[in-house]
């Protein structure tokens, strides 16, 4: 039942920055990055409990954990810009925000190289000479 808990602490969080934005709207900011990344904290032992059961399978596949590795950083990446960039959109700053989705992109581009590479020389091999 941690959804409730998730959603009273949202629905909470939105009741005291719509009564603070008037007067204080650097304190509403402030309340809305600290409730984003109480949700968010809240959140990492189950994201703990995914990752670990996808090594499991992952190792016992024969895979290697240098690919599933990778995935989990690029994965990680993508949550991470998206939450950043949502953060300063709720500050009023789209140019910044979209800035920071590019560079998570960029990022995950880098580290999808190796498995890409991996992909293209497992279909050669595939193809006749």
């Amino acid at each position: 039942m941690e959804i409730i808990q998730i959603v009273g602490i949202g629905i909470l969080a939105t009741v005291l920055i719509l009564v603070l934005k008037e007067q204080k709207p650097v304190f509403a900011f402030l309340l809305t990055t600290a409730a984003g990344i109480l949700i968010f904290l809240f959140l990492i032992g189950k994201i703990g409990t995914i990752l670990g059961t996808l090594e499991r399978v992952a190792e016992s596949s024969g895979m290697e954990m240098i690919h599933i590795k990778t995935v989990f950083k690029i994965i990680g990446i993508s949550y991470i810009a998206e939450f950043g960039a949502q953060i300063v959109r709720d500050a009023g700053q789209e140019s910044i925000a979209s800035k920071i989705e590019l560079a998570g992109k960029v990022l995950i581009m880098v580290l999808a190289v190796p498995i890409i590479s991996i992909i293209i020389e497992t279909v050669m091999k595939l193809l006749p000479a």
